[in-house]
């Protein structure tokens, strides 16, 4: 197994390129329950071009109903990112402080304490904090939007640490 880099430039022109639409290439889950883990999904594979095809716990999307739950479930992505062993990006969770653009956030807002969202980061002006942290999503689209801007009730940070292929 090799270890690839990261495009973090690649990832966060992806989010920049589709924040206000959708790319035909994936279905819009906006009616499902939300599209936004599906979209943080499409950018990390924008940087990471490598999908890990393990059934029921891997992440890659083929068609709607080809799949895997990480690809558009927040919590199993979380699982997938920090457990990955395989093929594919590989995350570990870390303070605000140490994140770059082209990793990503999961949310619990509002009245949920459950993570339930989660944001793209694609430019952090000066130390990471939430003003100065600014994320592109779907669900409620949006690109540039500062992280300070949610009502948060729990803040998770995920690092993408690399890539692996086989």
């Amino acid at each position: 197994m090799s270890l690839i880099p990261y495009d973090r430039t690649a990832a966060v022109d992806y989010a920049h390129k589709w924040a206000y639409r959708r790319n035909p290439a994936y279905l819009d889950f906006s009616s499902l329950g939300g599209d936004c883990t599906n979209f943080a999904s499409q950018c990390l594979y924008a940087g990471a071009g490598v999908m890990n095809y393990t059934p029921t716990f891997g992440w890659f999307y083929k068609t709607a109903s080809q799949r895997a739950p990480a690809w558009t479930g927040v919590q199993y992505f979380y699982n997938f990112l920090t457990r990955n062993l395989g093929d594919g990006p590989f995350a570990r969770e870390v303070s605000i402080g140490q994140l770059e653009p082209g990793d990503l956030v999961q949310l619990a807002v509002g009245e949920n304490l459950n993570y339930h969202h989660t944001p793209f980061v694609v430019r952090i002006d000066g130390d990471p904090t939430p003003d100065t942290v600014f994320i592109a999503a779907h669900s409620s689209d949006c690109d540039f939007r500062p992280l300070s801007t949610y009502a948060i009730r729990k803040l998770r940070c995920l690092h993408i640490e690399g890539v692996r292929k086989a």
